[in-house]
């Protein structure tokens, strides 16, 4: 995904840091007067209501093609998802895609962002790359920590990216077993239609009931989508889990929802079956990470997820020091691997 220029970025003489230097210094202060004069006026400066993922895409296209773009040129918003309290969004413009990002009340726009410790590596010439020059996605710490670190994925179950760190999250699971409280949750939203819902509905049940299974079905199902295959193949018992699909979908109303398009987020059909955790966790997309109550963004491949669960622990027990892959598991199903970048927390499926 391409990102906009940056001047930060060309080399430059002592006179002209200190001429911008100026310049941002000047336009802080005109920016921070005009600031204090609206705010004694109006309560506009203030974060307002968290709009819907549909009404900020419509919002910044809006403005984008209004004010941003010349020559005729139409921009679109690929897709809406939320990074950093914020929402990110894929902007499509003629052949190019770029990161842009906006206040989930709508207020404010950000073209780009400058990852910072990107920019630093690139600077102090630190941190792995690949071919293409982009910093492999890092590990991330956690701040709250805890004996036994409480691990929650959210994910769409035909998801690419929800597929790649899961399959980078399997060997993590195998490694420290149950040193952490794993679970794997399902968005509160369905992107790939009438299959991802009743494969929610399977695993859900699966993990709940036949737990010991679950992983296995789960590697299987991540490596050739045959979900008939793999109850067959790891021994899950068949007529018990679809039992518990159709109580836990009559309970939630989730197939009925889907056909009298009740409960639909933008175009996409409900999911309400951990719809509270969604809700409590702000979950935008898939996938969401959220350690011991705090949303993580950490490289997908194993060693990355290793070494960020490991840094939840108030003590990290010796199966942190297992050493594990560093590659990326590609989007989608498969065993084939990607490049570092492509392993990146950025990309998600997200409305």
């Amino acid at each position: 995904m391409k990102k906009l220029p940056s001047i930060f970025r060309q080399k430059k003489t002592w006179t002209t840091l200190v001429v911008i230097a100026l310049v941002l210094i000047a336009l802080g202060l005109i920016t921070l007067s005009s600031l204090k004069k609206t705010d004694a006026k109006t309560t506009a400066n203030k974060p307002g209501k968290t709009i819907s993922t549909d009404v900020a895409k419509k919002t910044a296209e809006d403005f984008i093609n209004n004010f941003l773009m010349q020559g005729g040129s139409k921009a679109t918003i690929k897709d809406v998802t939320t990074e950093y309290g914020l929402y990110k969004m894929s902007v499509d413009i003629t052949s190019d895609v770029v990161e842009s990002y906006m206040t989930k009340d709508g207020k404010l726009f950000f073209p780009q962002a400058l990852n910072v410790a990107e920019v630093t590596a690139a600077k102090n010439g630190t941190g792995a790359a690949d071919a293409s020059g982009s910093a492999a996605a890092p590990s991330a710490t956690v701040t709250k920590k805890s004996d036994v670190p409480v691990v929650e994925l959210f994910v769409m179950s035909y998801c690419p990216y929800g597929t790649q760190i899961e399959k980078g999250m399997l060997p993590v699971l195998a490694a420290l077993g149950n040193k952490i409280n794993f679970e794997l949750k399902f968005c509160s939203y369905a992107m790939h239609g009438e299959k991802e819902l009743k494969e929610n509905l399977l695993q859900y049940c699966i993990q709940k009931e036949q737990n010991a299974k679950f992983e296995p079905y789960l590697k299987c199902f991540l490596e050739n989508s045959d979900s008939a295959s793999c109850l067959a193949s790891t021994g899950v018992n068949a007529a018990a889990a679809n039992q518990c699909a159709t109580k836990t979908d009559t309970q939630f109303k989730v197939m009925a929802n889907f056909t009298n398009k009740i409960g639909y987020q933008g175009s996409y059909p409900g999911f309400d079956v951990e719809k509270a955790d969604n809700t409590k966790y702000s979950v935008g997309g898939s996938p969401t990470l959220i350690i011991n109550g705090e949303d993580i963004q950490s490289g997908r491949d194993s060693a990355s997820l290793l070494k960020t669960i490991c840094s939840a622990f108030n003590n990290a027990p010796k199966e942190c020091s297992t050493v594990l892959s560093s590659d990326a598991p590609a989007p989608g199903f498969g065993t084939a691997t990607a490049p570092a970048s492509a392993g990146s927390a950025a990309a998600g499926c997200g409305q």
